[in-house]
């Protein structure tokens, strides 16, 4: 679960059967820009697992970092996504000559573009711990404020569809998640590759060069030309972080984000530990991993395609408790891999790495285009911006929770970077609290009716 993998919220593309009706629902031309900046973003979004992969290789390889050290630092570098909700703020209340989007999306671009291009240009010599900790926190800086924006340029439109032509607001959420995807597929695909072929630092400069055109083509497009919905939150952010507060306060609001976020925090996370197994233990080939993460992105895109077509419908309570029960399954699964138990069977190391570890790693995000869905819903006009960068400061703290939480189960069970004697044992312990929050799932609401938020409006 890599930095790249977090926020997500995270969707796209024109292979998507409800994107295709959405825009065929009398699209508007604002509409057809809109898409393309959000197509943009999203994919960009999906894309940084690509410098993060040429990241996680250096750290292991060039600076000789433990697998604790590497999750403290993967864990640490998401420190800027837990402060969203300010950028929310920002966003909701102050306008940039007229926009409050589209200049927030291009100062994001640029942040990490020059993040990214400063890490590339640092000699290998000279690259300490200290230094990429300090640019990824700023290039994670950049990232946290161009996805605020994108979802609250997905939540207005998708309120806005839903009470204009009475469609559901899922369609524009998962035209962003399977781009998000596809950049994902896209980064993993050419990183694992890349990796064997480029230097970190070719890597990390291919990707700066990515997003200095995201920013030209972001500053290129004018805000009123995408057809946004207007919004009634012009005031200071005094009043913004009052209406933030009074939303917070709803039971239907603050019950199931808490819910949300604790079902990702008390799961002690050993993906650093597992990546170490893998490679050092194991001495799977990096293309293999590349492999696998493309495996799982495939499956992130396919997710946001069969939830729109066959799962919308469904309860969201049961869906993502459904969800939730797999993952611990899966963890299960992991704890007989280590043990040897398929490798017995005849099934290779790298089939399972690439089939079930591929699944388990984006398993984490399946329950985030229902939530997302569903707080979207929710979300009062006016307060999109804060509220769902709420919504996602409160996962990407709870990531860091679970980073923390794998470091101390890593040391109680014993685990190094040479003796992985208790990571089975750790595995099973992951999948009980993976379980925990079943015991819980009532406070997660069905969906609200339609009719009902146009009575409350």
């Amino acid at each position: 679960m890599e930095s790249s993998s977090r926020n997500k919220l995270e969707k796209f593309t024109k292979t998507s059967n409800d994107s295709i009706r959405y825009k065929e629902r009398g699209r508007t031309k604002g509409g057809g820009r809109r898409e393309m900046l959000l197509g943009i973003g999203f994919l960009m979004q999906g894309f940084r697992c690509f410098p993060w992969m040429a990241v996680i290789f250096f750290l292991k390889d060039g600076l000789r970092v433990d697998p604790s050290t590497l999750q403290i630092l993967q864990n640490s570098a998401n420190l800027p996504m837990v402060a969203k909700p300010f950028y929310g703020l920002l966003s909701d209340s102050f306008y940039v000559f007229g926009q409050h989007r589209i200049p927030y999306i291009a100062f994001g671009a640029l942040l990490q573009a020059v993040s990214w291009l400063t890490i590339a240009s640092l000699p290998s010599s000279s690259m300490s711990f200290f230094t990429i900790t300090v640019y990824l926190l700023l290039g994670n800086l950049g990232a946290s404020i161009v996805e605020v924006a994108n979802d609250a340029v997905v939540a207005e439109c998708g309120k806005q569809s839903a009470n204009d032509s009475g469609s559901s607001s899922s369609d524009l959420q998962s035209y962003a998640w399977v781009a998000s995807s596809i950049g994902g597929v896209l980064g993993n695909l050419l990183g694992g590759i890349s990796i064997t072929q480029f230097s970190p630092s070719a890597m990390f400069s291919f990707f700066g060069i990515l997003l200095t055109l995201q920013f030209f083509i972001t500053i290129s497009v004018s805000e009123r030309s995408l057809d946004l919905p207007k919004s009634p939150s012009n005031h200071g952010i005094r009043k913004q972080l009052s209406e933030l507060l009074l939303v917070l306060r709803k039971p239907e609001i603050y019950q199931p984000i808490s819910w949300f976020a604790a079902s990702y925090a008390i799961i002690p996370a050993l993906t650093g530990t597992m990546f170490f197994y893998q490679t050092q233990h194991l001495k799977i080939e990096s293309s293999v991993l590349g492999i696998s993460k493309v495996f799982g992105q495939v499956a992130m895109l396919l997710w946001g395609v069969v939830y729109n077509q066959h799962l919308k419908s469904i309860p969201p309570r049961k869906l993502i408790s459904m969800i939730q029960g797999t993952m611990a399954v899966l963890m299960v699964s992991d704890a007989l891999f280590v043990n040897g138990f398929y490798r017995t069977m005849g099934i290779p190391d790298s089939l399972y790495i690439v089939v079930v570890s591929g699944l388990l790693e984006v398993l984490y995000f399946f329950k985030t285009l229902p939530f997302s869905v569903l707080m979207a819903k929710l979300c009062p006009a006016g307060c999109e911006g804060s509220l769902m960068a709420f919504v996602m400061s409160s996962i990407a703290l709870a990531f860091i929770v679970s980073g923390y939480l794998g470091v101390a189960l890593g040391s109680y069970v014993e685990i190094t970077e040479t003796d992985f004697s208790g990571f089975q044992k750790g595995l099973l312990i992951q999948a009980a609290c993976t379980v925990l929050p079943l015991f819980w799932s009532s406070v997660i609401p069905e969906y609200p009716k339609l009719k009902t938020q146009k009575k409350e409006k």
